[in-house]
């Protein structure tokens, strides 16, 4: 049976005594968004290099469609560095011609396919221009294009949003959207969690070279700490005194944000409310996919 995932399994890679994967282990599913999340050297682009042959692991296994990536295979790729990899004085529509017809397609194949990406990512009147004299944005559009012009079958996009205005974030996003929708699994790191939130059907976070979290953000969300927002407009400002395992967050008006640890009781939080006068709001806020990632970027510091 077809098995058209990208799986990533027990990959891992050091660097002297520097270990930038540990056992790194995710897939991509036909179709799918994923949402590849962590800081700055958390083994993201070195995941990603390792997926397109640019770099080679020390141990574990890439896989598409159950079997290992060959250098056939990493043709059907499309990927787009976060350092970018356009050639500054080549025009851009002989430069995405080019690249087409790298990964194997015909000449009029490739300039057709040129002409339309760079006509769907809004770049079409800059063809005839040296890539070097593009916008830092449009020098993007055209780095997603040369992602996308050979029709590939796997998406890996290290910060394809990074420097993006809101209208071509809406292109780009709408156009990941649609390689999904015909079955093309893509992965791409950002820093934008909000966008990430939005966008992707599953998220993984990285934290020191290791998945530490990986799932929907509906699944991810609900395995966070419990919060609790309560409007009590007649307490005190430490009215929830020395309740065990509950964290005051912050307060908004008459409105306290609360983060219940392990063993908290919220029936308790609710009577030490109830005790102080009327209770306007008593409610369970899951954290934001921004929330939990620093909740999980902070805990391993804290180890």
């Amino acid at each position: 049976m077809s098995d058209r995932r990208l799986e990533i399994d027990g990959v891992s890679k050091r660097y002297g005594e520097t270990v930038a994967l540990r056992e790194m282990t995710f897939d991509v599913r036909a179709g799918e968004l994923f949402g590849f999340v962590g800081s700055n050297g958390a083994g993201k682009t070195t995941t990603m290099r390792i997926v397109l042959g640019v770099l080679a692991g020390d141990a574990g296994a890439v896989r598409w469609d159950g079997e290992p990536i060959t250098l056939e295979t990493r043709r059907l790729i499309g990927y787009m560095p976060e350092e970018r990899g356009l050639y500054p004085r080549m025009k851009v529509g002989e430069q995405l011609t080019y690249l087409a017809r790298l990964h194997g397609m015909a000449a009029p194949a490739a300039r057709r396919a040129a002409e339309r990406w760079t006509e769907r990512l809004g770049v079409a009147g800059r063809r005839d221009d040296e890539v070097q004299k593009l916008s830092l944005g449009n020098q993007q559009r055209v780095q997603l294009a040369a992602a996308l012009v050979h029709d590939p079958r796997i998406l890996v996009l290290d910060e394809p949003f990074s420097g993006l205005d809101p209208v071509a974030v809406d292109v780009m996003s709408e156009v990941l959207r649609e390689k999904a929708g015909e079955g093309v699994p893509v992965v791409f790191s950002s820093h934008q969690l909000d966008l990430v939130q939005r966008l992707c059907d599953r998220v993984g976070i990285v934290r020191s070279g290791q998945m530490v979290a990986c799932g929907t953000v509906d699944e991810l969300r609900a395995g966070g700490a419990v919060r609790l927002v309560v409007d009590v407009p007649q307490a005190p400002p430490d009215w929830t005194g020395a309740l065990p395992g509950v964290r005051v967050l912050g307060h908004e008006g008459s409105r306290t944000e609360l983060e219940l640890g392990a063993g908290a009781d919220d029936q308790a939080v609710l009577k030490a409310a109830l005790a102080t006068g009327p209770v306007h709001e008593f409610a369970r806020r899951r954290p934001s996919l921004t929330e939990l990632f620093r909740s999980v970027v902070s805990e391993g510091e804290q180890r």
